[in-house]
């Protein structure tokens, strides 16, 4: 089976071509490498796959190839990330590579015969929606981010409804692990207490978010792609609710030293709690998380702890 995995170099990306790569799968990775965070990141996440004779690598911008790799699965991962930078001049570059850049790689395999194509999609579609969000209610986004990945679902649902592109949605509820990106809140709470640094609260801590952790958004991937299930949208939540404070006294026990907290304001479109009802997952993927809160957070700091 021959895999596109688009922001190959990225978190999620990087860790799902791993697994494809260890299934058995020939895996066409591409990535642009933008300066949303370090290269040299971005590079190591890969190193691995680079030197696998099933794995190449296109360091290419999605807007600028007239075509893609024949494919039986194609993972769209690739997107400009961060709720608080998606506002002002910012959009634009959302609005190109979460939405623009879908709909050209929907457009170009809407005559090819793929298998599957799965869009990562993120809980930030739902704003401030009612515990816990189900797929079957009203989505109000309440940052521009989530607007663009809302916008890429529309897209993957038109070309599912009017050309049969065989397209699966997953909303990831606030990914955590091995690789993650440097401005997410548990890397940075983590690195932060082992270097006795201050963390920086915003609001007063009792905000909550469904903690995910990286294995288990992979494997979601990879069921999603070998269901029979097309033209659907899945929550893909950790089951993992906790409050702000609460993780920075989980990471506390996990690492054996205490925090020092500092608190600012609250900022624009955060939204207040997730809480993901992953019961049509577990119904039609066969999907369950599998990685608790602890567990996962033991996971990175050890690994972290085993960084060069």
């Amino acid at each position: 089976m021959r895999a596109l995995v688009t922001g190959c170099a990225g978190f999620i990306g990087s860790t799902l071509a791993d697994r494809l790569l260890r299934d058995g799968y020939t895996v066409i990775g591409i990535d642009r490498f933008s300066d949303y965070y370090s290269r040299g990141l971005k590079e190591r996440n890969i190193s691995s796959a680079v030197k696998h004779p099933r794995f190449a690598l296109l360091e290419e911008d999605i807007l600028d190839m007239k075509s893609f790799p024949s494919v039986d699965y194609v993972f769209h991962l690739a997107a400009q990330a961060g709720v608080r930078a998606s506002w002002g001049e910012s959009f634009e570059v959302y609005t190109r590579d979460n939405i623009l850049a879908t709909q050209r790689l929907l457009e170009f395999y809407k005559s090819r015969k793929i298998r599957k194509f799965v869009y990562s999609s993120s809980s930030s579609v739902y704003g401030d929606a009612e515990l816990p969000m189900r797929e079957d209610r009203m989505v109000q986004p309440v940052s521009p981010y989530g607007v663009t990945k809302l916008a890429a679902e529309h897209l993957c649902s038109l070309y599912w409804k009017n050309y049969g592109v065989p397209a699966v949605s997953l909303r990831y509820f606030t990914v955590y692990g091995p690789r993650q990106r440097p401005d997410m809140g548990i890397n940075k709470f983590v690195r932060a207490v082992l270097n006795n640094e201050a963390i920086t609260v915003y609001g007063d801590g009792t905000q909550t978010r469904d903690f995910t952790y990286i294995d288990d958004i992979v494997e979601a991937n990879i069921l999603a792609a070998g269901s029979d299930v097309r033209g659907e949208v899945f929550n893909i939540g950790g089951g993992n609710r906790i409050s702000v404070n609460d993780l920075i006294g989980a990471i506390e026990e996990v690492v054996g030293k205490s925090a020092v907290v500092e608190h600012s304001a609250e900022q624009k479109g955060d939204v207040k709690d997730t809480r993901a009802d992953t019961r049509k997952a577990e119904e039609l993927l066969g999907w369950h998380a599998r990685t608790g809160i602890t567990a996962g957070l033991k996971r990175y700091v050890d690994w972290i702890r085993e960084e060069p």
